[in-house]
């Protein structure tokens, strides 16, 4: 029992991260069910089952506020799913142990150039809007839904900063779309799972109490990305993949720092996070206030006259019961 609670529990804080800010539930849930003994290939299964019904859940939440862009949800989840369903398939004789680091160092470098560009920048509006085309949004799905299959995450953190990186569409539609999308490649790893493994080693109580959780997280993370600000939350987008991949990399065998440095380096990156996101939200409502002091302006100068009261056409209208006429000329 304590089991299923905190698998429910961590399913709710996952999806409410993923959610909010289109990445991480693969990867928070694969790594609990890592950490108590499960397979790579077993784990990967049940999240992505789970997944069937939480990013239903999220990509109609999502729908519901606005936020998915329905021709990006097609050119990038189709796609998705076919490399999604490959992964599935070859995990069990692929091995991703020498491709993670050099996935998070490209991820890494993506998250550090969203975390400046949205905290001294913010976005872009010279692109935004322009339709995303299907050359780039096709290979990235591809890769994408394979890693997530593989590593039992990874769709939101290869999607979302590559196309937040485009400067073509705003944070809240980026996550909206990368989450709903993410039904397709859900339901394409789980079939690939399960043409390639069966049931062997899936505990359905375990999908449950991951479904559960992220069922009651979606909607509320579908508002929150809402009425985020745009420039905020791409600094924190930013910043969550600088800290994940930092933490990859140190892991690693390619760096393999001790316990001090690596406490070291959290320390230093959360503080910057921290004030990258105040920082934004400082300018937000900098930029807030100067838009509505143009507006103000752009009004006066259109000459918007408020007609006297009780004149119409220069004739006098009946004043009100009580209150004496208005003096003709």
């Amino acid at each position: 029992m304590k089991t299923l609670v905190l698998l429910a529990l961590v399913g709710l804080g996952a999806q409410l991260v993923d959610g909010s800010l289109g990445m991480a539930y693969g990867v928070t849930s694969t790594t609990l069910l890592l950490a108590i003994g499960t397979n790579p290939a077993t784990a990967s299964a049940t999240v992505h089952l789970a997944e069937i019904g939480t990013t239903l859940a999220s990509g109609v939440a999502h729908w519901k506020f606005g936020n998915v862009d329905w021709k990006v949800v097609a050119k990038i989840g189709i796609p998705g799913a076919i490399g999604s369903f490959a992964g599935a398939t070859f995990l069990a004789g692929l091995s991703t142990s020498v491709a993670a680091p050099v996935m998070s160092l490209i991820l890494l470098t993506l998250g550090v150039y969203i975390l400046i560009r949205f905290t001294l920048r913010g976005i872009d509006r010279r692109h935004l809007g322009k339709p995303m085309r299907a050359r780039f949004l096709a290979p990235l799905g591809l890769l994408a839904g394979f890693v997530d299959a593989t590593g039992g995450g990874g769709w939101g953190p290869v999607g979302t900063p590559a196309i937040l990186a485009s400067g073509r569409m705003e944070p809240r539609k980026v996550i909206g779309s990368i989450d709903t999308s993410e039904f397709l490649v859900a339901l394409a790893a789980s079939l690939g799972f399960l043409f390639a493994l069966g049931e062997q080693g899936i505990n359905p109580l375990w999908v449950g109490g991951l479904l559960v959780g992220g069922l009651i997280a979606a909607p509320l993370a579908a508002w929150l990305v809402r009425h985020i600000p745009p420039r905020m939350l791409g600094s924190m987008v930013g910043g969550v993949i600088v800290v994940t991949n930092v933490r990859t990399l140190l892991k690693s065998d390619w760096i393999d720092a001790a316990d001090p440095v690596r406490f070291g380096v959290y320390a230093v990156l959360y503080a910057v996070w921290a004030l990258a996101v105040v920082h934004s939200y400082r300018q937000y409502r900098q930029e807030q206030a100067v838009e509505s002091v143009d507006v103000v302006a752009v009004e006066a100068a259109a000459g918007a006259v408020v007609p006297e009261p009780n004149v119409v056409d220069d004739v006098p209208l009946p004043a009100p019961a009580g209150l004496p006429s208005a003096p003709r000329d």
